[in-house]
């Protein structure tokens, strides 16, 4: 095998990896896993309550630092009975380190029930996500997440 086959196959293996790392945060998001979301992030040996993680929510403004994240997904945890996302348009990109990886998140989640016990209606949205990873001892961690909301033809005819 050729450098540059065996140079191929391990930035393949790469964007393979952070795919999976970006995939295992959304899992930990639908499955309520506090734990498992703080560790999708750099760990308090790269980031600190102050900085070293950056986050953007739809509609909210720029969280720093590992405590403002950290309660972020508390709060979103805490108020969403259910959430599934189903990624669409995954990729990513690998220089050294880093990965880029960009995707769709179609996102389901629970609407507020009407009367106690019971189940609220399903509300579907889409956030398009550009998530920064750093290479770390421990794997792939989150450096960076932006999401911004994309306007469906229903969100435009409101507008009219």
């Amino acid at each position: 095998m050729s450098g540059e086959t065996a140079g191929r196959r391990s930035i393949e293996a790469d964007r393979e990896a952070a795919l999976e790392a970006n995939r295992a945060l959304y899992e930990a998001l639908e499955n309520g896993d506090q734990e498992a979301v703080e560790d999708a992030w750099l760990g308090a040996d790269e980031a600190d309550d102050k900085g070293g993680v950056v986050c953007v929510h739809p509609g909210w403004p720029v969280l720093r630092g590992r405590a403002q994240v950290t309660r972020s997904y508390m709060l979103i945890m805490a108020n969403t009975e259910y959430i599934q996302f189903i990624l669409t348009d995954e990729e990513a990109e690998v220089q050294g380190d880093v990965a880029l990886v960009t995707c769709t998140e179609n996102i389901l989640s629970g609407g507020e029930a009407e009367e106690e016990g019971e189940l609220g209606p399903l509300v579907g949205g889409k956030v398009v996500s550009t998530n920064l990873f750093r290479r770390t001892p421990a794997g792939w961690k989150l450096w960076s997440h932006h999401g911004s909301p994309v306007l469906t033809s229903a969100d435009e005819d409101d507008e009219d």
